[in-house]
């Protein structure tokens, strides 16, 4: 008996490595999967913001060739009037990302068609409703400090790009729509074809025409609605017949409550946008505002360039989760997650570690300026922080709009930025004098800081079978209003 239980128990400890392999294999596999799945929304969503964002610093390319008044101006047109409501339209648009998301999830294949339609509608009334920031830019920009000169050329111009902001009320939600069915290439296509478009019109305008001020931004005009163009051929003419089956009177149902997810995205992500306004804002109040300004300039735009990598993931995040949970898989919707997280903490941590190492060099990139570069080089380590902790940050917004938390959030931005942030860094730079140094330190560290923490501590608690169903139950509250509607 003695050498039967020696055989067995010898039996027993060989499985156990054996299944310990077998697990971790299986472990190592659904990485894979999971990776491949991220990565056909990452990828190709990372290259749709590049293009996009190069759209914008084409167009300031060419009008730096008209003069510095023609380059000042459409700075402020882009940076202020345009920026204001892309920020606010993009989160808007992002609501699909939760309802679409989840009902693809759950096969709902029909209802995408009817909340795309429902976005392009809440869109375009609140893009009607923006209308004066276009027509008054010049009041409010003199309001705000800008020199008459300056402010009177931003509203001329101001007035011609009125095309692309109802381009946006259009272009986001098909985005949103074509990317939760994982057709981020066709995107990417869209945008990388507008792009080259975009280079033509501007060499057209500009040099050959000869159109000034006014003909270098209507090209973004002609730029955006190509691509709109494109998409929305793609999307009504047989690219989508699941999720796409013509336009449809239920498109007009429930359209409270669509807007007011709506707006909750929006706000949760103009919060953060306008944070980031703000303490350039804050920084053109200190002495030597021309070099602080100019280092904090080139410091964002490294920053913003990167920032393209971990918004993509936010992108990625969102549909993932909304999939997993619309399909009733709470524990592959925060294994999702985990994944995300994971490789995009990896990313931020590399381009940290070149910022350190680079700290003396990236300066030049940017400026000849002694008295700059030194100042760029005195930023580098906070730059290296705001990096490292925006590679988290962004994908845990991502989870919250997967799992449809948006006004939530919203909250948890206001109090964390403007109650913390804003406050701390206003302390850190004026009673303390820490100057630049202060201001972003304060505004990093009090608030992206403390609210990635407080996003942390929330997924880490979160009943994520609890979620499943509660999008299983709003996925069948949609369709069954809707078709009560109808009927």
């Amino acid at each position: 008996m003695g050498e039967r239980d020696d055989e067995t128990g010898g039996v027993e400890k060989a499985r156990i490595p054996l299944l310990r392999d077998r697990n971790e294999a299986e472990e190592e596999r659904d990485i894979l999967v999971e990776t491949k799945k991220l990565w056909r929304i990452v990828g190709p969503a990372i290259f749709t913001r590049i293009t996009t964002y190069l759209i914008l610093v084409i167009t300031q390319a060419f009008a730096g060739h008209l003069g510095e008044l023609e380059l000042a101006a459409i700075s402020i047109v882009n940076n202020v009037i345009i920026g204001f409501n892309f920020g606010l339209l993009l989160g808007m648009a992002s609501a699909l990302e939760t309802l679409c998301g989840q009902a693809f999830g759950a096969k709902k294949y029909n209802m995408l068609g009817v909340y795309l339609q429902r976005s392009w509608i809440v869109l375009f009334l609140f893009a009607i409703s923006l209308l004066p920031m276009y027509f008054f830019a010049t009041p409010i920009l003199k309001y705000l400090g800008q020199p008459d000169d300056i402010a009177e050329l931003s509203g001329t111009i101001a007035v011609w790009v009125i095309p692309i902001h109802f381009a946006f009320a259009f272009v986001f939600p098909l985005n949103r729509f074509l990317q939760c069915q994982l057709r981020n290439v066709v995107i990417a296509i869209a945008s990388g074809v507008a792009l080259v478009v975009h280079i033509f019109v501007c060499w057209l305008f500009v040099y050959v025409l000869e159109l000034g001020v006014i003909g270098t931004m209507a090209t973004v005009n002609v730029s955006w609605w190509f691509n709109l163009l494109v998409l929305f051929t793609y999307t009504t003419c047989g690219g989508c017949p699941l999720t796409w089956t013509g336009f449809s009177i239920e498109a007009f149902t429930g359209l409270w409550e669509f807007a007011k997810l709506s707006v909750s995205s929006g706000i949760m992500i103009c919060l953060e946008n306008w944070y980031y306004k703000i303490l350039i804002l804050m920084t053109g109040n200190l002495k030597d505002t021309k070099i602080a300004v100019d280092s904090l300039a080139i410091c964002m735009s490294i920053n913003g360039l990167e920032l393209m990598i971990p918004l993509a993931f936010l992108a990625g995040t969102g549909v993932r989760v909304a999939n997993e949970l619309g399909a009733g898989s709470g524990k592959r919707a925060r294994f999702a997650m985990i994944v995300s997280v994971t490789q995009s903490l990896l990313i931020g941590i590399i381009f940290s570690v070149l910022v350190v190492f680079l700290h003396d060099q990236i300066g030049w990139i940017f400026s000849s300026s002694e008295t700059v570069i030194k100042a760029v080089n005195d930023l580098s380590i906070l730059l290296a922080f705001t990096i490292l902790l925006n590679s988290v940050q962004p994908v845990l917004s991502g989870v919250a709009i997967g799992s449809g938390w948006q006004s939530f959030v919203a909250y948890i931005n206001l109090g964390c930025y403007y109650f913390i942030g804003l406050p701390l860094g206003f302390v850190m730079g004026w009673i303390f004098k820490s100057g630049v140094k202060g201001i972003w330190g304060g505004m990093i560290f009090g608030g992206t800081g403390i609210q990635t923490l407080v996003l942390i501590f929330i997924v880490v608690r979160c009943d994520w079978e609890k979620e499943a169903q509660k999008a299983s139950a709003r996925v069948r509250k949609w369709s069954t209003s809707n078709s009560q509607a109808i009927n």
